[in-house]
C-alpha cells in the first residue's frame, strides 16, 4: 500500500533560505507548506547586501527589478580622523560592467525589504507563509517525516515526504538531527541597530575610530528606508543597552560629537559573532539550508548571499526526485554547498580580522560569489579539457546574442525558468534528438535560431553545453552525442514527465 504523503515538502523558517525554496518549489508545481514560529516577519536588516550572484538568482526568481528599485548602492565611505576632518573612500574595488556579468557591484537593500519581496512573489505564485506555526517534534520514516505543529489554530500531525530546516543558526532541526556544529566564536561581539538618526548626511557611510575594535562606530543610511544603521563592536560581557538613549550616548563618546540625534530605534541586535559549518547537511529526508546548516560574520555580505544559493541549489533537485528522478541526485546538495559555505566562512572571517586594521572595510571580486562553482564535482562532466569558454561546474556567463530574425537576445533570458538547457552548435544540430519535458534545445551558429558573433559561449563547432536549471554548466559535449547526452539527463531528469516544466 502507497504510504500516505500530505504534502511534498515542509519547510520551517520564513527567512530568506525558506523563501528562495518555496518560490522555487511554488514555480514547479511541488505541494509545500512554509512555516515560521514568528508571529510576524523579521522587521531588521541583519543582511542588507545582495551580492552580484544573488542578483542573478532574483532575475530568474522575476523579483530583480523590485529589488533594485526598493534598494540602492552602497555609498562612499568617510572615514573621520579625530580632529572632524575626513577623507572619502569608495568601499567597493571598481568592476568593469560586461556582456557575462549583468550585476556587477552589491545592491544594499535591508533584509525585510528585501524579504518582504519575496514574500510578495510567492504570494503571486499562490502561496504564503504561515507565521506563528512551530515545529514541535519530527520522526523521520523511510520515505517520509511525520512532524507535529502548532499554531494559534491548535496542534495537528502532518506527513511530508521532506523537511527542510530553514530555521537559522539555533536551528531545533539540526539539534534535533544531532547534527554537530563545530566552529568557534570568533572574539568579537557587536551590535547592530536600525534607528531615526539626524546629524549626518545620507549620501555616506560613516566610519569612526577605524581599526579600533573598543571605540569603532560605523553609520549608514539603509537604502529604500529612511533609517540609519549603526554598527559597533562593544564589550564582550554584559547586558547591552539597546535603547535610544544608550545608542546616543555611545555614538556621542565614540565620535566626540553632540549634534547626532537618535530619535527611535526600529530595531537593534547585540551578538557574538561565529564561524561554524554543520557535519552534515542531510539525514535520510531531512535537510538543513542557510544559517542552520552554516553561519557567519557579517564582514563581506556572505550569510544572506550564501542561504539563498543554498536554496535555489536544493530546490530544482527536490522537484526533480519528487517528479521521477534519482534520488541520489539529492546527495549531490551537501556535496556541492558545504564546501562552499566552508570557503566563505575562510572568508568571512579573513575579512573580519583584516577589518581590525585601518582601510579593511575594502571589499572586491572575492565576495561577490561569481566566481563560485562546483567543478569536480559528481554532476560536473566535460567531455574534453576545454581551452575556451566555460566548464563543467562553472557559472555560465550571459551573452549578447542575436536572433534569426535579427533581434538582440540574451542568454539569461532564454536560461530564465525550471528547465534545462542544451546549447548546441548549429554544425551539429539535428531535429528532436535531445528534446524532451524539461529541455530546451537551443541552437547557435550560421542559419540557426541564434548567432554568437563575439563567441562569447565559447561553443566549438558540433559540441554543446548542458546548462542547469540554476544556471551553472552541468556538462560539456564536444560534438552532439545523443547517447552521452541522454545518459546525463538520465540522472536528473524523470524517466517520464506528465506534462512540461512550469514557468
Amino acid at each position: 500500500m502507497k504510504e500516505r504523503i500530505d504534502i511534498d515538502v515542509l519547510i520551517c523558517g520564513a527567512g530568506a533560505a525558506g523563501l528562495t525554496l518555496a518560490i522555487e518549489l511554488a514555480r514547479r508545481g511541488v505541494s509545500f507548506r512554509i512555516v515560521d514560529r514568528l508571529e510576524r516577519p523579521f522587521g531588521g536588516s541583519r543582511g542588507k547586501g545582495i551580492q552580484p550572484r544573488t542578483q542573478e538568482i532574483f532575475e530568474d526568481l522575476g523579483i530583480i527589478d523590485r529589488v533594485m528599485a526598493a534598494g540602492g548602492t552602497y555609498p562612499s565611505m568617510r572615514e573621520y580622523g579625530a580632529d572632524g576632518s575626513y577623507v572619502v573612500k569608495n568601499m567597493l574595488e571598481a568592476q568593469a560592467p560586461s556582456p557575462g556579468v549583468p550585476y556587477f557591484i552589491p545592491l544594499m537593500i535591508p533584509q525585510f525589504l528585501t524579504e518582504g519581496i519575496m514574500r510578495e512573489r510567492l504570494s503571486e505564485l499562490g502561496h504564503h507563509v504561515e507565521f506563528g506555526c512551530r515545529l514541535l517534534d519530527f520522526e523521520p520514516g523511510t520515505n517520509s517525516v511525520t512532524a507535529r505543529l502548532v499554531s494559534a489554530q491548535g496542534e495537528e500531525q502532518i506527513r511530508a515526504g521532506y523537511l527542510i530546516g530553514a530555521d537559522g543558526g539555533r536551528s531545533s532541526i539540526r539539534s534535533a538531527l544531532g547534527i554537530d556544529f563545530p566552529g568557534k566564536t570568533l572574539g568579537v561581539r557587536a551590535i547592530v541597530a536600525d534607528v531615526d538618526l539626524s546629524g549626518l548626511d545620507r549620501d555616506a557611510w560613516h566610519q569612526f575610530n577605524d581599526g579600533d575594535m573598543e571605540r569603532m562606530v560605523a553609520i549608514c543610511s539603509l537604502a529604500g528606508t529612511d533609517l540609519f544603521q549603526i554598527q559597533a563592536p562593544i564589550a564582550p560581557d554584559g547586558d547591552s543597552d539597546l535603547s535610544a538613549d544608550a545608542l546616543e550616548r555611545m555614538v556621542a563618546e565614540r565620535t566626540g560629537r553632540s549634534d547626532i540625534k537618535i530619535h527611535s530605534v526600529s530595531w537593534a541586535s547585540a551578538y557574538a559573532m561565529n564561524a561554524r559549518l554543520a557535519d552534515q547537511y542531510r539525514v535520510g529526508n531531512v535537510f538543513l539550508t542557510g544559517d542552520a546548516a552554516h553561519i557567519h560574520p557579517p564582514t563581506g555580505g556572505q550569510g544572506l548571499n550564501t542561504a539563498v544559493q543554498d536554496a535555489y541549489n536544493l530546490a530544482w533537485k527536490l522537484a526533480a526526485v519528487l517528479a521521477g528522478a534519482p534520488g541520489d541526485l539529492l546527495d549531490t546538495y551537501g556535496e556541492e554547498r558545504r564546501p562552499v559555505a566552508a570557503n566563505v566562512l575562510g572568508l568571512s572571517t579573513s575579512l573580519l580580522q583584516g577589518q581590525r586594521g585601518p582601510g579593511g572595510m575594502r571589499r572586491g571580486r572575492d565576495t561577490h560569489q561569481l566566481d563560485i562553482g562546483y567543478a569536480g564535482a559528481s554532476l560536473s562532466q566535460d567531455a574534453t579539457e576545454r581551452t575556451s569558454g566555460p566548464r563543467a561546474g562553472d557559472r555560465m556567463p550571459d551573452a549578447f546574442l542575436t536572433g534569426a530574425a535579427g533581434q538582440p537576445r540574451r542568454l539569461f533570458d532564454l536560461l530564465t525558468g525550471p528547465h534545462w538547457t542544451l546549447l548546441e552548435s548549429a554544425s551539429g544540430y539535428r531535429p528532436d534528438t535531445a528534446a524532451r519535458a524539461g529541455l530546451r534545445v537551443v541552437t547557435v551558429g550560421e542559419g540557426a535560431e541564434l548567432s554568437d558573433p563575439s563567441n562569447q559561449l565559447g561553443l566549438p563547432a558540433g559540441g554543446c553545453l548542458l546548462i542547469r536549471p540554476d544556471g551553472y554548466v552541468g556538462a560539456t559535449f564536444s560534438t552532439v552525442n545523443t547517447e552521452a547526452i541522454s545518459r546525463y539527463l538520465a540522472k536528473v531528469l524523470p524517466t517520464t514527465t506528465s506534462e512540461p516544466a512550469r514557468a
